[in-house]
């Protein structure tokens, strides 16, 4: 995952994608997420199949990376 790029992520049951974006660009209504946001920082170097823990403001939770495109 880098700049640019659309990640397909699965918590729990929920599949969610996302693109990921500079912070000017990001708007969580089109799922575009900043690279220096929580969820966009723990995505950051992983590839299809990692499982990572993000750690944000409201709690830490693990997501599967599905997709990278």
């Amino acid at each position: 995952v880098q700049l640019g790029s659309t990640v397909v992520v699965k918590e729990g049951r929920d599949t969610e994608t996302y693109i990921i974006v500079g912070t000017a660009e990001a708007n969580n209504r089109e799922r575009r997420i900043s690279d220096e946001s929580p969820l966009g920082r723990a995505l950051l170097g992983h590839k299809a199949g990692d499982e990572i823990e993000v750690k944000a403001p409201a709690g830490a939770f693990k997501i599967k990376i599905v997709e990278v495109h």
